[in-house]
């Protein structure tokens, strides 16, 4: 992993850098994104604003589930004190294999004001997180940067992550530039006819590409400090699936050839029937050790060695 020399100059998140007005700016037009929506790729046009909620759900105001600290993220990313996770309700995606589907998909969270939002940050940052971990953030980019600004009056002085399924808009992804240190996507498919039936995202590969490749552009490879923990860069994350539906090999060679040969890549195991995996019999059990495998070694051939892999048992 790249780690930056206790030589160089103190690491400062990025928004510390920004100005107020900046950040009063960026607010300003992502709230403007709102009405119609078009915050993210499906461009539902609802208006957000009046409480109108298009395929995510979300309506007009933040909605969370929970916030904690969390120490099951990759070693990068929780360190020894944890992350500052604040899980979003809602997902502008629809995997049936999702883990997380109360909260994803039946809404389970609570609406809070922005107020609450800056506090839960500055709670988590007293608490000793190394970072504050928006999950699931791209429908709640407005109210994000709105409790940004509040937090950041406060004291808030440790970098953000912003860890999103991936399937994000670059309109969206510029109101972020200066602003996120570590993007945390996910690159579910390398297929779209696959991504169309287990996430009803038909765009979902060139979309995902073109998102990947801006966050890259923003933060850069991942950078680790001397204690191993991330401070700025792109993790992205690979969750394999049976059968090889994830498509791993064509999603290294992208990233090897297209992004950096240098990206640090979470290769993930980790899945397990949920949901509504059941009604589909080619996703409806664990992966396999062979399949496990080949996926690693479609890392390890795209020349990709940076990361974390979780391994299968």
């Amino acid at each position: 992993m790249k780690r930056n020399s206790s030589e160089e100059e103190k690491f400062v998140p990025a928004y510390l850098k920004l100005s107020d007005r900046e950040l009063e700016e960026r607010i300003k037009k992502a709230f403007s994104l709102l009405n119609p929506c078009r915050l993210c790729p499906r461009k539902c046009e609802v208006n957000r604003l009046e409480g109108e909620r298009g395929f995510c759900g979300a309506g007009a105001k933040a909605e969370v589930s929970s916030y904690n600290l969390h120490f099951g993220e990759e070693p990068g990313i929780s360190g020894w004190r944890g992350s500052g996770t604040i899980f979003f309700t809602h997902c502008n995606l629809r995997c049936v294999f999702c883990q997380n589907y109360p909260i994803s998909q039946l809404g389970h969270g609570n609406a809070v004001s922005t107020e609450r939002l800056a506090e839960m940050m500055l709670e988590l940052q007293q608490q000793g997180a190394h970072n504050i971990n928006f999950v699931t953030p791209t429908h709640m980019v407005p109210w994000i940067l709105e409790a940004l600004l509040i937090a950041k009056e406060r004291g808030l002085k440790i970098p953000l992550v912003y860890n999103t399924g991936g399937y994000d808009s670059l309109e969206e992804l510029e109101l972020l530039d200066g602003i996120v240190d570590i993007y945390m996507p996910d690159m579910k498919y390398n297929d779209n006819k696959v991504a169309e039936r287990y996430s009803k995202a038909p765009d979902y590969v060139e979309v995902n590409r073109r998102a990947i490749k801006e966050m890259h552009r923003q933060v850069g490879d991942l950078v680790l400090d001397d204690t191993g923990v991330a401070q700025r860069g792109l993790l992205v994350r690979h969750l394999i699936l049976p059968e090889g539906l994830a498509g791993t090999e064509g999603i290294m060679k992208f990233l090897a050839e297209e992004v950096s040969p240098e990206t640090a890549i979470s290769l993930m195991s980790q899945y397990f029937p949920a949901h509504r995996a059941f009604e589909y019999p080619e996703i409806s059990r664990r992966i396999t050790r062979k399949e496990y495998y080949e996926a690693e070694r479609a890392m390890e051939q795209a020349g990709l060695y940076r990361g974390w892999k979780q391994g299968i048992y």
